[in-house]
């Protein structure tokens, strides 16, 4: 049982005590309570072919949430599309999927970057009070970084 896949969610349990982060707790405690009963085999494959799509899903209905409750009605989008900031949150809605297309594509084509985006979000978690909802956004900026740095790199050499 205190194989490496067990001790590392011990650690990072540890990191989300230290730096506070209920997120990370949680998240390292289920895992490990499925690694100390027996079913991690059985359920860690599907979290990770499904989790991120759960995950949206569960995003998708609490930003969803305000509408359905009555909170947000169709007088509020109408006030709202006369705010400069409501253009600018609009634009920046839609980049953030435009660039979650390109990680889908990146994380299919390239799954070792997987690697790299699940330390950095563990780090940005644990010492920066992060919010891990964003690997698809993070592959596509790292997707964008590279294109811009292949750029770069082809106009020097």
């Amino acid at each position: 049982m205190f194989n490496q896949p067990f001790l590392f969610m011990l650690l990072l349990l540890a990191i989300g005590f230290i730096a506070k982060n209920q997120s990370l707790m949680i998240a390292a405690s289920i895992l490990i309570v499925l690694i100390v009963i027996g079913i991690d085999h059985k359920i860690f494959d599907t979290l990770q072919a499904k989790g991120i799509n759960w995950g949206v899903t569960v995003i998708t209905i609490a930003v969803l949430a305000p509408i359905a409750s009555g909170h947000i009605g169709f007088k509020e989008l109408g006030e709202v599309v006369k705010s400069p900031y409501a253009w600018i949150a609009l634009a920046a809605g839609m980049a953030v999927a435009i660039i979650a297309r390109y990680g889908v594509g990146l994380l299919s084509t390239d799954p070792h970057i997987t690697t790299a985006l699940v330390i950095g979000t563990i780090l940005a978690v644990a010492l920066f009070k992060g919010v891990p909802v964003g690997p698809l956004i993070g592959a596509g900026i790292a997707y964008i970084a590279m294109k811009v740095f292949e750029l770069l790199k082809s106009g020097i050499g």
